[in-house]
């Protein structure tokens, strides 16, 4: 698997969202592969005005604690900011930097989420049936993780899947792992 590092500013995504935990995955209790049909039936980038809607982002944010804690799953798309702000609860400059909170404003049934700026590690997949490379791609990277002396922040991982040439039979996927 390719890897390269790379600091992304802050962005907003608005999607539909589970909370779950990687054991739960695991296991007949999965939420993850529902969600997926819940996001593609909700047509998120057809409701709202989103920032270059051919990207697809599975983030994974507010973390319990670490990769063996509950965490939230948002699959959807980046929209502007100033968008998310209005009407919300949540005031200009209120997260603080490195802390990722998900509003609890549901706009149209969907959840927005603010992913801080912060330095990433990148994992590129291989080519592959989607499911298959995205669940090798997490194994490698959890016991990258065990060995490696860099160090995630649990802010907010990401999966970015582009839309434009998007073949689940066959498909490479960039995952986005926030580190110090």
């Amino acid at each position: 698997m390719n890897t390269y590092f790379v600091e992304k500013a802050k962005m907003t995504l608005a999607g539909v969202s589970i909370r779950t935990t990687n054991e739960a995955e695991m296991g007949p209790d999965g939420g993850l592969s529902q969600l997926w049909e819940t996001y593609f039936q909700s047509n998120v980038a057809g409701q709202i005005a989103t920032v270059n809607p051919e990207y697809i982002y599975a983030l994974y944010t507010d973390y319990e604690s670490d990769a063996s804690g509950a965490y939230t799953v948002v699959i959807g798309h980046e929209v502007a900011e100033e968008r998310h702000l209005e009407g919300s609860q949540l005031e200009e400059g209120e997260l603080e930097e490195n802390e990722i909170e998900e509003s609890q404003l549901v706009e149209n049934q969907f959840s927005y989420a603010a992913v801080p700026e912060s330095k990433y590690m990148v994992f590129t997949t291989k080519k592959g049936p989607v499911f298959e490379v995205v669940a090798q791609a997490w194994g490698e990277i959890w016991a990258y993780f065990k060995e490696s002396g860099e160090v995630r922040t649990y802010t907010g991982d990401f999966e970015i899947y582009d839309s434009r040439n998007f073949d689940p039979a066959d498909t490479q996927v960039e995952i986005y792992i926030a580190i110090e």
